[in-house]
C-alpha cells in the first residue's frame, strides 16, 4: 500500500512536470533567439557577407513590423570561415548557453552534413538556408531539419536541360569543381543526367582543385590542350571568381562554352571579365532582373534598399537568406494557428514547417514532407548591355521545381538516370527573350 501511494505520487509529480514543460515551451518568449551561420571570413565571404547584410536588413524590417506574432527576432551570427570543428563548437555553445532554439545553418554542404545530426540531437529547429547537397535529406529523415531552397539535383538537372536547349550538338565536356561534398556530388548528378539525355558525350577531364585554391594554371593548361566543347564548373564564391579570371586571361573562354550554374552571384564582381554567351544559373529563380517580378514591389523595394546599404545588387545567397526567414515566419504562423493562437513548441514548429508554402523575393517555395523545399530554377546566358558595368542574363528560362526534383523516397543519383529527353522542350518551361526584360 505504501509503495502504491508512492507510485501514485510519482505519477502526479511526473504529470505536473510534463505539463510545466509543455507550458514553458508554449509560452510566448520575450524575443526569438535565432543563430545564423554564414561565411564572414575567407574566400567564401564574398558570398556569405552579403547574406549576413541581407539578414540584418530584413530582420530589422520584420521587427519594425512587429516581428513574428509580436515576437522580435534576436539574431546571433556564427562564422563558417573558422572551419568545421570550431563552427560545431560555436553552434553548440549558442544553443546550450545562449538559449537559441532556431538556427539557419548553413552555406557549406560539408557543414550542413555535420550540423544536421547535431541539431536533431539538440532538438533545435534548423533551416538549411543555402547548402545544396541532396544527400542531406535523402539519406536520413530528420524531424528538426528542413531546407527552404532547392538541392543540387534540381539545380543540376535544370542546368543540363538548359545546356542541351542552347547547344544540343556538343561532343565533349570537362569539369573543374571544388574538391569537397558539393563539387563531387553536383558533378555526379550533372554527369548522370547528361548520360541519360545525351549518352554520346565524352568526358575528357574531371578536375577537382582543393577548396579555396588560388592558382588554376595546371587545370587551365590541361583544358587548353584538350579543347573541350563545354567546360562545367559548379564552384562558387572566391574560387569561381579566381578560376574565371585566370581562364579569361589565358584565352580559355574563347575556345569552350562555359557552364556556370552558380555564377549569378559572381556577375557583378567579375564585371567585363565574363564574355557574352556564358551559361549562368541562379540557384533558384533569384535575379534582380527577374523576367516576371523585376517590377514587383517586394522585390524592387528590397533590391533598392539592399543596394543603398551595400553598394551592390543582391545575389542568390541573399535571396536564400530571405527565403529562410520568410519560411521560418510561415512555419510559425502555421504552428500558431494549429496551436489555437498560442506560441508553439519547437516540436510543433517542426511539424508545421512541412507543407509550409511561402514567397521570399521571387517565386514561391513549398516544403515537402521530407523537409525538402521545391524551388524553381532560372538560367540564362551572359550579355553585355548599356546601363550595367557587368553582363546581365539573356535568353532566360525558368524550370518548374517538380519537373527537375527527385520524388520523395527516391535517391537522386539513380533518379536522374531516368530523366527523359522530352523535358528539354517541355511546354511548362517558360522562356524569355531580351525584349521581355
Amino acid at each position: 500500500m505504501f509503495r502504491s501511494k508512492l507510485t501514485r505520487l510519482a505519477a502526479v509529480a511526473a504529470s505536473a512536470f510534463a505539463m510545466g514543460a509543455v507550458h514553458a515551451q508554449s509560452a510566448k518568449p520575450a524575443e526569438l533567439k535565432v543563430g545564423i551561420t554564414t561565411f564572414m571570413s575567407g574566400p567564401a565571404s564574398v558570398f556569405g557577407v552579403p547574406a549576413k547584410q541581407a539578414a540584418e536588413l530584413y530582420i530589422e524590417q520584420l521587427n519594425a513590423a512587429g516581428g513574428i506574432n509580436g515576437v522580435k527576432i534576436a539574431p546571433t551570427y556564427i562564422d563558417e570561415g573558422v572551419g568545421t570543428d570550431k563552427l560545431l563548437s560555436e553552434y553548440r555553445r549558442v544553443v546550450q548557453e545562449q538559449g537559441v532554439r532556431v538556427t539557419l545553418a548553413s552555406i557549406s554542404s560539408g557543414n550542413c552534413n555535420t550540423l544536421a545530426p547535431v541539431a536533431e540531437d539538440l532538438k533545435v529547429m534548423n533551416i538549411m538556408w543555402d547548402c545544396g547537397t541532396e544527400k542531406l535529406l535523402e539519406d536520413k529523415r530528420y524531424k528538426y531539419v528542413v531546407r527552404t531552397q532547392a538541392n543540387a539535383t534540381t539545380e543540376m538537372v535544370a542546368s543540363v536541360l538548359y545546356l542541351l536547349r542552347m547547344k544540343p550538338d556538343f561532343k565533349t565536356i570537362a569539369v573543374v569543381n571544388q574538391d569537397y561534398a558539393w563539387g563531387r556530388d553536383s558533378w555526379e548528378l550533372f554527369s548522370n543526367t547528361l548520360k541519360a539525355l545525351k549518352p554520346d558525350v565524352k568526358v575528357v577531364a574531371e578536375l577537382f582543385p582543393k577548396f579555396g585554391a588560388t592558382d588554376f594554371s595546371t587545370e587551365i593548361s590541361r583544358l587548353q590542350a584538350l579543347r573541350p566543347d563545354v567546360i562545367l564548373s559548379t564552384s562558387w564564391g572566391g574560387d569561381l571568381d579566381t578560376f574565371v579570371r585566370q581562364s579569361a586571361q589565358r584565352g580559355l573562354m574563347k575556345n569552350s562554352l562555359f557552364v556556370l550554374p552558380l555564377a549569378e552571384s559572381s556577375l557583378e564582381r567579375l564585371g567585363s571579365t565574363l564574355p557574352d554567351g556564358v551559361i549562368v544559373g541562379a540557384r533558384g529563380d533569384h535575379y534582380f532582373l527577374h523576367p516576371e517580378l523585376k517590377d514587383d514591389p517586394k522585390l524592387k523595394n528590397f533590391v533598392q534598399k539592399f543596394k543603398e546599404k551595400t553598394g551592390a545588387y543582391p545575389i542568390y545567397s541573399v535571396y536564400h537568406m530571405i527565403q529562410a526567414i520568410d519560411g521560418l515566419a510561415a512555419g510559425y504562423e502555421r504552428a500558431i494557428k494549429a496551436n489555437k493562437g498560442q506560441w508553439p513548441s519547437t516540436e510543433q514548429l517542426a511539424d508545421a514547417m512541412r507543407g509550409a508554402e511561402f514567397r521570399g523575393l521571387t517565386r514561391s517555395v513549398k516544403i515537402r514532407d521530407d523537409g525538402q523545399g521545391l524551388e524553381d530554377q532560372l538560367l540564362g546566358v551572359t550579355k553585355k548591355v548599356a546601363g550595367y558595368p557587368f553582363p546581365v542574363l539573356d535568353k532566360m528560362a525558368i524550370y518548374p521545381a517538380d519537373l527537375v526534383t527527385t520524388p520523395v523516397g527516391q535517391k537522386s543519383p539513380e533518379w536522374v538516370k531516368t530523366v527523359k529527353a522530352d523535358l528539354i522542350n517541355s511546354p511548362r518551361i517558360k522562356t524569355y527573350s531580351a525584349s521581355d526584360k
